[in-house]
């Protein structure tokens, strides 16, 4: 009895003496060591080898540490090492409120840590709300958002087409500057659309004085990409207009020569960009490297006099005879202008699935119909949205090769066989890098990192990420350049791009060893907080 007194003694006394050492043992310097990598470091600058030593959320040092401990060590050998790539222009904030689609899994296979949403004067009003519902059930990627001038015009104003009464004028900047204060990065609008197509430009630049305060944005979806109401270059000149008035960052977002009458006006956009910028007025663009646009057909090429009120009331016009005809002629030569009914390919239509990834001038020959009468039969059931091939591609690479552009893929995040939509929303980032880095050698490596990453995070103000540098938040991508390419086309879009080895966000993998993790370590951004 006494002997197993003294054995269970010695054996405590072992087991404390473990636990006592374990807790005394000094902790490793990091909890990653990534190492042997090729680093960018965003700022536009040749890649140099360097290690990063991660701890927690952070980049905790970077230079030599081959002597310094970590619980993992990242062998990246042949890979590159950037920050996280952030994209300017975003609509995926729906799908990550969702807990089917809150991995973020398109996005974070292209190498995107954050994102920024509430685009083209749409999205929410109440950023709070949207904050609650965007971490409910967590999500992969980081999000920054934005104040949407169409849907705040909306609530107060309805979709009516005229200037803002006084009171109006004041609500609208009190809910701006409410949007402000609680941390949004700017306010977009969307001139193409309605309402924001009704708001001129004055009121614009009122509202723009709002967010300039802050020291926020204005990113826009401009009046006409093409030739259709204002002109192309109208519509730069007037967030040109509006960023000097008001002293905002104007961002004219996914530029494009978006109808071929258009096509090489870039020449001429760039020139005058680049000679307002040198007279100190801070304009920038982004861009999706694709030669087709997507939107809806109604708002791509129904007359805009034709959607005041909403889609009811353009349905109510349509029962017009005199209205119908009007309507009928003016799309007509909307349709013509954006190079006609084979440019056209449905994206997603829920009345009726059977036309999605199809061409208007298909589905015409099918049902023996004008492809005019058959966008109008179409409307008068729903709202059908489309892909539009219409984008020059020398434009296209004009933009790109400019120091103040910046990369955003306008995609969403959507159910993998829900309708066909643009690839855009799956190739984005990678596509730029096989495309025109490595197949065609437009750009440097280093300056395509840059306006994905440096670039875009010095205009919204997201002064944590963006770099890399010890401090920054450890949003890191390692892709492996033989096999990074995107893979969604337009006939097939729902394809995850490749080539992502690793991808953290926060510190934490969202992407190892090439496979998703299933953390959602991203967070809602606020700018200043």
């Amino acid at each position: 009895m006494i002997m197993t007194k003294i054995k269970h003694s010695i054996i405590s006394t072992l087991a404390g003496l473990v636990l006592l050492a374990a807790a005394c043992a000094p902790r490793p310097d990091f909890d990653t060591i990534i190492t042997n990598g090729f680093v960018f470091d965003g700022a536009g600058n040749p890649w140099v080898y360097t290690d990063i030593g991660i701890k927690d959320d952070k980049i905790a040092a970077m230079g030599n540490l081959k002597d310094a401990s970590a619980e993992r060590t990242i062998d990246a050998s042949g890979y590159y090492v950037t920050p996280g790539f952030i994209d300017s222009h975003s609509h995926a904030e729906r799908g990550l409120t969702s807990s089917d689609l809150s991995h973020a899994r398109p996005q974070l296979a292209q190498g995107i840590t954050s994102i920024v949403v509430n685009q083209c004067g749409g999205g929410a009003i109440d950023l709070e709300k949207q904050r609650e519902e965007l971490l409910e059930d967590g999500t992969g990627v980081n999000v920054a958002q934005l104040v949407p001038h169409g849907n705040v015009r909306k609530e107060v104003m309805g979709e009516d087409d005229r200037e803002a009464e006084p009171e109006e004028m004041e609500e609208m900047k009190s809910m701006i500057r409410e949007a402000m204060e609680y941390g949004a990065f700017g306010m977009s609008t969307g001139l193409f659309y309605i309402p924001g197509y009704f708001t001129p430009t004055s009121e614009l630049i009122e509202l723009s004085e709002v967010v300039a305060k802050y020291g926020g944005v204005h990113q826009s979806h401009i009046r006409d990409e093409a030739d259709g109401t204002v002109g192309f270059i109208n519509s730069v000149e007037e967030i040109i207009e509006i960023s000097k008035e008001s002293g905002v960052t104007g961002i004219i977002t996914h530029i494009k020569a978006g109808s071929p009458p258009t096509w090489g006006d870039s020449e001429e956009i760039v020139a005058r960009i680049a000679e307002v910028r040198d007279e100190g007025v801070e304009i920038f663009t982004d861009q999706y490297p694709y030669e087709a646009l997507s939107t809806g057909i109604i708002a791509q090429l129904v007359p805009t006099w034709a959607r005041e009120g909403g889609n009811e009331k353009l349905r109510e016009r349509l029962e017009d005879p005199e209205l119908l005809e009007r309507i009928t002629a003016e799309t007509r030569e909307n349709l013509e202008r954006e190079g006609g009914p084979d440019k056209v390919q449905f994206r997603r239509f829920s009345q009726d699935t059977t036309i999605e990834g199809k061409r208007l001038d298909e589905v015409a020959r099918e049902r023996n119909m004008d492809p005019t009468d058959l966008i109008i039969d179409l409307i008068q059931e729903g709202s059908p949205s489309i892909v539009l091939f219409s984008i020059g591609e020398d434009d296209i690479e004009r933009f790109m090769t400019q120091k103040w552009n910046m990369t955003g893929s306008d995609g969403g995040l959507v159910e993998m066989d829900e309708g066909v939509p643009h690839p855009r929303n799956y190739g984005t980032f990678p596509r730029k890098i096989r495309k025109y880095v490595f197949e065609e050698n437009l750009l440097e490596l280093e300056d395509a990192i840059r306006s994905m990453t440096s670039l875009t995070s010095s205009v919204f103000g997201i002064n944590d990420r963006g770099t890399l540098r010890t401090g920054m938040k450890a949003d890191i991508v390692i892709f492996d350049p033989e096999k990074i390419t995107d893979k969604a086309t337009y006939a097939e879009p729902h394809q995850l791009s490749e080539g992502m080895v690793y991808v953290f966000v926060n510190g934490t993998p969202a992407i190892e060893e090439g496979e998703f993790t299933g953390e959602l370590p991203g967070r809602v951004l606020q700018r200043g907080k």
